[in-house]
């Protein structure tokens, strides 16, 4: 046999190729995540950049107001288009617009071009002609404007704590309202003295809500008073509520720091405001808030079980038929798909145990259901499910990965088997463990079959956690950051309009993920530190 022969067959024997074939896949699947980061934050980092706005003079004649999206060549490949939002969609009925680059005679950059973000209606781009304030118009300018806009947003300010008061009374007169319906179950009679205060509390607090909504509503009316006159690009005027109008700046005019300045000030806005526009604009608070609450609910549920249930498999049952017939059905439960773990909290969590709280602690409500519908808790059983097989499976692995040495020798100095599981076996465990933790977070941050059908909204009206007792209200619906991405980029009527958003939605979601897998992944290298010695 030849030499090249012999080294042809001790490089297959040692296993070289499949050396090189795993740190090929590695560097595929590392480029492959880095690129796909790498185009989210592209086309989600440069959302809230205020691009300058362009005047563009077309052959017919027309004039168009727009800011430039993308260049791409024409269906033929013998020249270039570019689109264009030019939003306005009150009145050109769309926001987005493709025209030829040979149908534009001429181009500018006027610094008196604004942008509008109004509350409804998307934005506006056009000039301001004139400001109508108590009643007296007048031609103004952009300073004008915005001194105008403070006004008007401190009449709103508190119009915002008007609704708080109206808000609290609400909460009060429901929670009447529920008192009454036990009275009226349990037969209290109508003279009773506990009727009779609960219906003297009603009328006072009835009295205070009419109050509260006539003072609103003169308010919504005076602030609704003033408004400002706009023209587009072809000059058609458009008289616009200031109260509508949510910010307003001047892109062409404003300088790096400005533009710096103003992107900060967005990106502060999107983890503390509120959605607005049908989630395509605004804040994603409450998705956040929604998404990192049903992963914390999610974990206090399945870290716990999935470690008692691999402590149980790995250290007390006896091996046989039955515990392998439980390790392949644990594996085999990670596999299913996450539709059928929701078609099962539905009918399990929200129908079988939600419709029995309701019967048992409820009942004067029903019809109306109080946990006999998706909401919070629900949604978190339901990934918990779906999570707890990764937990087992990695605890499982953790313990049998000890040397058997280490129970040895805790028995031979007198610990008890619940000792050396307390004392030796978990803390050294203890990094597999939360590997299995990160996974599970990871997991559950990512899936939204099923929170759409066991609790999951597109706007929720109040959060999960409140200052009205009991103060964490797990029965509540809740937002999520990937059913917002499904449902601004699925089912938005302005698909084109919402793209923006859903790059960002998607970035905000990889960050939490990695934040909070981050911050396990430090715990897990601690614990490593600490109780790993050895080759072990």
């Amino acid at each position: 046999m030849s030499t090249t022969t012999k080294n042809m067959n001790k490089y297959w024997r040692i296993g070289e190729p499949m050396v090189w074939l795993s740190g090929a896949s590695l560097a595929i699947t590392l480029l492959t995540a880095i690129i796909l980061l790498a185009v989210i934050m592209i086309n989600g980092l440069g959302v809230f950049w205020p691009a300058e706005l362009q005047r563009l003079e077309l052959q017919d004649g027309n004039q168009v107001i727009g800011r430039l999206i993308k260049s791409e060549p024409t269906a033929d490949g013998s020249a270039l288009r570019r689109q264009y939002k030019i939003a306005n969609r009150d009145l050109y009925g769309l926001d987005f617009r493709w025209i030829d680059e040979d149908q534009i005679v001429s181009q500018e950059v006027p610094r008196n071009l604004l942008v509008l973000e109004r509350i409804e209606h998307g934005d506006f781009y056009g000039e301001l002609k004139s400001l109508n304030l108590n009643g007296t118009t007048r031609t103004a300018s952009l300073p004008d404007l915005t001194k105008a806009l403070i006004e008007v947003e401190t009449e709103i300010r508190g119009l915002r704590e008007l609704e708080g008061k109206l808000k609290d009374a609400s909460y009060l007169m429901e929670q009447l309202r529920l008192k009454k319906l036990k009275f009226d179950y349990k037969g209290v009679p109508a003279n009773d003295p506990k009727q009779v205060a609960l219906s003297q509390e009603k009328a006072i607090l009835d009295e205070e809500f009419g109050h509260l909504i006539d003072i609103q509503t003169r308010q919504n009316a005076r602030a609704r008073e003033d408004t400002a006159m706009f023209t587009d690009a072809s000059g058609r005027e458009k008289e616009i509520v200031l109260a509508d109008i949510f910010q307003v700046y001047a892109p062409n005019s404003m300088g790096l720091g400005d533009k710096i300045a103003f992107y900060s000030a967005k990106l502060l806005e999107l983890f503390v405001g509120q959605p607005r526009e049908s989630n395509t604009e605004g804040g994603l608070f409450p998705a956040i808030f929604g998404t990192v609450m049903l992963i914390f609910v999610m974990s206090l549920f399945s870290f716990p079980l999935g470690v008692i249930a691999a402590i149980y498999l790995r250290e007390y049952a006896k091996e046989g038929i039955v515990v392998r017939i439980v390790r392949i059905a644990v594996n085999n439960l990670a596999g299913i798909p996450s539709i059928v773990y929701g078609i099962f909290g539905l009918g399990f969590f929200v129908y079988g145990i939600g419709h029995s709280i309701d019967s048992f602690f409820f009942p004067e409500r029903l019809p109306t259901p109080t946990f006999g519908t998706g909401g919070l808790l629900w949604a978190s059983l339901t990934l918990a499910l779906l999570t707890v097989p990764v937990v087992i499976v990695s605890t499982e692995e953790a313990l049998g990965a000890i040397p058997r040495e280490m129970r040895e020798g805790s028995y031979a100095l007198g610990s008890t088997k619940f000792q050396t599981l307390v004392r030796i076996l978990l803390p050294m465990a203890s990094p597999g463990i939360m590997t299995g933790l990160i996974l599970a977070m990871a997991r559950a941050a990512g899936e939204v079959a099923p929170l759409m059908i066991t609790g999951v909204v597109k706007l929720a009206p109040a959060l999960p956690i409140d200052g009205n007792f009991p103060f964490f209200h797990l029965d509540r619906k809740f937002m999520h950051l990937g059913f917002h991405i499904y449902d601004i980029g699925f089912q938005s009527p302005n698909v084109e309009a919402a793209k923006p958003m859903v790059f960002v939605t998607t970035l905000l979601l990889v960050l939490i993920v990695l934040l909070m897998s981050s911050v396990a992944i430090r715990l897990r290298n601690k614990m490593k530190k600490r109780y790993t010695f050895g080759t072990f």
